[in-house]
């Protein structure tokens, strides 16, 4: 099949699109509204409406076992699908002290997680006082600087959980089977909801390619792996994190899903023109600019991202 590519979505634009999870929203009581944490939800606002990290994963479970397909239109106008398997990169989830101490509380009276693995995965050290130790920080530091890294817990929130991947991608299962997995440890990975969540949440997917139909020979240009970074807080929500005019006309109404579209993006093995051929260069620059926010977001939370330095060692090489 051979289509007119000018009347299309760019490639990029295409696996963007089909790699974008939308969550099930749910609607917020208001009696919860009033508690919402005044520092990551400043906005007054009637309805609030939320996800679950349960139903977020679920966006992932037929990815995870067939793929997700991407159209590409090649070169030549012929077009194929692009399958991709979603496999969990990394993820960090910050929230606040109450519930940290809610957490603790449960897994104390047996309620929860058992007490070993809540300690494995929460501390009452928040990340922020981590990074000041880590700077060289100390108890007698001014109380200026206490009160700036006070504020700072408040931002960042408290670490509840993290993972980075480090396997070969060989050794990995896919992402869905990952959460499974993790969730049987820490629960709360199906539970915690977006709006408890502190605006330094995030996870990182890396996407595989396995097969393209129809079959037939091998394309060097759809070896690519891609890496992309979503927020999982609600403070991002209906944030427009794209500035072109086809994602303004696609504003959410109520009741639809929440989509999380990547604030970031990484990629490695790119060879050929399949994934800039687009919009006069606007691909090129779109690229450069997600993987410079990518770089930026692992800075500012002074992340090693294993699969980020992977992928950009690669490049440099």
């Amino acid at each position: 099949m051979v289509v007119d590519k000018d009347s299309m979505q760019s490639n990029l634009d295409c696996f963007l699109r089909c790699t974008t999870p939308v969550a099930q929203s749910q609607s917020l009581p208001k009696t919860d509204i009033r508690n919402l944490n005044r520092l990551w939800h400043p906005w007054e606002r009637e309805k609030v409406e939320y996800f679950t990290l349960g139903d977020l994963w679920r966006c992932y479970d037929e990815w995870s076992a067939y793929g997700a397909g991407v159209p590409i239109v090649m070169s030549g106008g012929e077009t194929l699908v692009q399958y991709y398997v979603p496999y969990l990169s990394a993820i960090q989830i910050f929230t606040s002290s109450s519930y940290v101490n809610r957490f603790r509380e449960e897994a104390d009276s047996g309620d929860c997680e058992t007490r070993d693995s809540f300690s494995d995965s929460c501390s009452e050290e928040s990340e922020s006082e981590k990074l000041s130790r880590t700077d060289g920080c100390s108890s007698e530091d001014s109380g200026f600087e206490q009160d700036a890294l006070w504020h700072l817990n408040d931002r960042l929130g408290y670490l509840y959980f993290q993972y980075f991947e480090r396997s070969a991608p060989y050794a990995r299962v896919p992402l869905m089977d990952k959460i499974n997995e993790l969730a049987k440890k820490y629960p709360r990975l199906l539970s915690l909801r977006s709006v408890d969540l502190s605006p330094a949440c995030w996870m990182s997917v890396a996407w595989y390619p396995i097969y393209h139909i129809p079959m037939g020979r091998t394309i060097k240009d759809l070896s690519t792996c891609f890496l992309t970074y979503h927020t999982l807080s609600s403070s991002f929500q209906d944030m427009d994190l794209e500035d072109d005019a086809e994602c303004a006309q696609r504003k959410r109404k109520e009741g639809e899903g929440i989509s999380l579209p990547p604030f970031g993006l990484a990629t490695y093995k790119m060879q050929g023109n399949v994934w800039v051929s687009g919009k006069s260069g606007r691909d090129q620059e779109r690229l450069m600019s997600l993987l410079s926010v990518a770089d930026s977001w692992l800075k500012q939370l002074r992340v090693q991202h294993h699969d980020f330095n992977y992928f950009m060692g690669i490049r440099r090489g």
